[in-house]
């Protein structure tokens, strides 16, 4: 519809892609040392074909390699000779997800349960790798938080997640779509975004996404799994009450080894009493669930606990059973008491984060 010829957008330049290149590849003015790495490098950029995203990648993944071998074997490597489209550069962000550690790569993975677009905020990614057994045991002097941070910190030097805003003792961060698309290539479908839509669901799903506004009971096709180790639920203004308490009865009668559920601004007005057979339980998330006024008897069952989120609920008390929750290490309260029991010595010694969120009184 326009009266001047469209401006055709193209990749950088060669020279411009190398300066970008050099940037994530070298500290600053170390490249002059290596004047054959750059050498080599100028023959990666190349099979770049001007993509920003590609050059920046592959640059940070030669940080601080100054062996020859580990340039060529990059410029060479058989991934290159895939049939690819102009301008894809999947198979460049796939050699650069082989080159992590096993332990960093199935933590990627799980990044793809979310959708596009979305913040992820990094303490509560932080829990669910921790309740799905994906860090590493913490060194000596160390706690699990720590080693989560140095994962994030990895993936971020990496440029497979970019860093959006800073808060007090945490940040929030986006995954680039084509990172994502990768993620969820090399999923092995574990993880499952569903909708209202969503027909079919493979039986070796661990982690699901259930998002939709139209999403107004829990699909049928949930029933037949049994390997379910994650369940998050995203903000729904259709959601009932039936369709929390249908989701809650599945997850105790179905997913016998769910780690971690997050179910926010649920309509639920208690907890069902069986929610203790939840052995394997670590995280449970039920912010906002405003009519939620106490906890069910068998809550001290949920030995392996690890996070709990009751901010902005409508507790009375919170019941002497929680104190065995023994692994318990981040708690986000509020409680409607105007005094709170003691907590008994020797209880809680794993907290970490307490979060005490004030209500009128």
């Amino acid at each position: 519809m326009s009266s001047i010829p469209p401006y055709i957008l193209k990749g950088l330049p060669l020279e411009d892609c190398l300066t970008l290149f050099t940037k994530w590849a070298f500290n600053d003015g170390d490249e002059r040392h290596y004047p054959n790495l750059i050498r080599i490098g100028e023959e990666i950029v190349k099979k770049c074909k001007g993509v920003p995203l590609a050059v920046r990648t592959l640059g940070s993944l030669l940080f601080q390699k100054t062996d020859e071998s580990d340039w060529i074997y990059i410029r060479e490597n058989e991934i290159w000779r895939l049939e690819q489209h102009e301008n894809d550069i999947l198979p460049v962000l796939k050699l650069s997800y082989n080159h992590l550690p096993s332990h960093l790569q199935r933590c990627l993975v799980f990044l793809s349960l979310y959708k596009k677009d979305e913040i992820y905020y990094s303490d509560r990614v932080i829990c669910l790798w921790m309740a799905n057994g994906l860090l590493e045991h913490p060194k000596q002097n160390q706690e699990w938080e720590d080693v989560g941070k140095r994962y994030l910190n990895k993936l971020l030097s990496r440029c497979l997640i970019q860093k959006e805003e800073d808060f007090h003792l945490k940040f929030t961060f986006k995954m680039h779509d084509l990172v994502h698309d990768l993620a969820l290539a090399v999923s092995r479908r574990e993880c499952k975004i569903m909708n209202s839509k969503t027909k079919t669901v493979d039986e070796n799903v661990r982690h699901l996404f259930l998002c939709d506004e139209k999403l107004v009971e829990v699909p049928r096709v949930l029933e037949k799994l049994e390997k379910v180790q994650t369940v998050i639920v995203q903000d729904s203004s259709l959601r009932s009450k039936i369709f929390d308490k249908s989701l809650i009865n599945l997850c105790v009668s179905n997913f016998k080894y769910l780690r971690a559920l997050e179910l926010r601004d649920s309509l639920l007005t208690a907890l069902p009493n069986s929610i203790g057979n939840l052995k394997h339980l670590r995280e449970l998330d039920l912010a906002r669930s405003e009519d939620i006024r106490e906890l069910p008897r068998s809550f001290y069952k949920l030995y392996c606990l690890q996070s709990l989120n009751l901010g902005a609920t409508s507790l009375k008390q919170l019941p002497d059973s929680v104190q065995r929750l023994i692994e318990l290490r981040h708690l986000v309260i509020t409680i409607e008491a105007k005094h709170l029991k003691e907590i008994r010595a020797g209880c809680w010694t794993s907290l970490q984060y307490l979060e005490c969120i004030t209500v009128s009184n």
